[in-house]
């Protein structure tokens, strides 16, 4: 991988429990735009049963992130298409397994699976799933993933179900597909270091973080140090591989990506000094125009250089 800063357009999801979920435009020419512009990534997040209260109080609508990025692959040849973020203890992990290989193979080795522990407990009771297990249930799911994936018999016996000698096929592309975790706790650095191979920070303000059952990221200083104490740990682990770390832009005047363009190419050269390698941005907009004047005003302005 370059070790050139690279940007993840995250597909603008609507607030509100009426928000349509593609004001933004049709996800293909979204997707398709930017990868022209120089995206290097295509990003969609999950809630597939929000709750009305906090959809009421500033929460958004989802498309399903897995089959929403096989549609964007089906319309482009480049961009790394992330799931940012599923929550894994949503789903069975050899469902999930299942559909994040078939996810790689339909697009020729490009799906990273950005995962998370959730935090909506609203959500967690409509689908069935305790809210006290998540750690237990992302853990089982870590271990699980590498086993299906490896197309080779495996057993395992999880908290709730027993899989015994099965085997899964197709194999994935990759090997392994690359998996980041989300969230700004030590656990989910620990967790990358022993079995990932990136970190999703969570930035925002501090009610963010609270909502969302994780620590405030802090300053980049902080930020820096934590991911030189992250790779130093996985070294020790004997995993010598580069991490990815993954930045979520806070700063939201590049909706208008061309004003006060050296600030932000400044913010972008702090930020990959810090050690992040993929930034996420978004543009907000509710309008296919909108979407489209964003990405190539951002393409032209930070991106046709790196490309």
């Amino acid at each position: 991988m370059s070790p050139r800063l690279r940007f993840i357009f995250h597909y603008p999801e609507g607030s509100g429990p009426d928000a349509d979920a593609l004001a933004a435009g049709p996800l293909h020419e979204i997707a398709a735009a930017a990868e022209r512009a120089g995206f290097d990534g295509f990003s969609l997040s999950e809630h597939p049963a929000p709750g009305a209260r906090w959809l009421a109080s500033g929460g958004h609508q989802t498309l399903d992130p897995l089959v929403a990025l096989a549609y964007a692959a089906a319309a482009t040849q480049r961009l790394r298409l992330v799931t940012n973020l599923a929550v894994a203890p949503y789903r069975n992990p050899m469902l999930l397994a299942k559909a994040a290989a078939t996810l790689d193979v339909l697009s020729g080795g490009r799906f990273t699976l950005g995962l998370g522990a959730g935090y909506q407990k609203s959500e967690f009771h409509a689908l069935g799933v305790e809210l006290d297990e998540r750690n237990a249930l992302f853990d089982e799911a870590l271990e699980v993933l590498p086993l299906h994936w490896s197309g080779e018999p495996f057993s395992y016996r999880g908290r709730h179900f027993d899989a015994r000698e099965v085997i899964a096929r197709p194999r994935p592309v990759q090997r392994p597909i690359p998996i980041w975790i989300g969230g700004n706790s030590r656990l989910a650095r620990r967790r990358v270091a022993e079995r990932a191979q990136g970190w999703l920070t969570m930035s925002g303000p501090p009610q963010l973080a609270a909502t969302a059952r994780t620590p405030a990221l802090g300053s980049l200083a902080e930020l820096a140090a934590q991911i030189s104490e992250m790779r130093a740990a996985a070294e020790t682990a004997g995993r010598p591989e580069p991490l990815d770390v993954v930045y979520s832009y806070p700063d939201r005047s590049i909706a208008d990506p061309a004003a006060d363009a050296d600030r932000h190419r400044a913010a972008f050269a702090e930020i990959e000094k810090a050690g992040v390698t993929w930034v996420v941005v978004s543009s907000g907009t509710r309008e296919p125009p909108a979407t489209q004047e964003f990405l190539t005003a951002f393409g032209e302005t930070y991106l046709t250089a790196t490309n």
